[in-house]
């Protein structure tokens, strides 16, 4: 799926996104950039905007090729490393600083398995 599918998926799980940005990776890696897209996310608990990101890579090989980069870039942004999200549903990651309620993590879970179908 692509970027619109994945929020589909968000959205009937019960979560509102808003500030969407094609390009956002949320460090400073040109060559992920393309991959990335960030929005806020609310509902399910989090009353408050949760910034998150999803790199989402064209296929199974090039998501554990540039999986290590997705590490290495949420690490620039996270701001607690102990409460941080990496959901992974190859071949995409989504990203975001928690902690997040059991029912917006499950919600992203779902919705990210989803929107992977047979993983690319």
């Amino acid at each position: 799926m692509d970027f619109p599918g994945i929020a589909g998926e968000l959205a009937n799980r019960g979560l509102d996104l808003d500030a969407i940005v094609s390009g956002d990776d949320g460090c400073d890696d040109p060559s992920l950039a393309p991959t990335a897209i960030a929005f806020d996310a609310t509902g399910l608990g989090m009353d408050d905007p949760v910034r998150l990101r999803v790199y989402i890579f064209r296929n199974g090989e090039t998501y554990e090729r540039r999986r290590p980069d997705v590490d290495a870039c949420a690490a620039a942004w996270s701001t607690d490393p102990a409460t941080f999200e990496l959901v992974d549903a190859r071949p995409f990651v989504l990203a975001g600083q928690g902690p997040w309620t059991d029912q917006f993590k499950a919600a992203i879970r779902d919705s990210m398995t989803a929107a992977a179908g047979n993983g690319g």
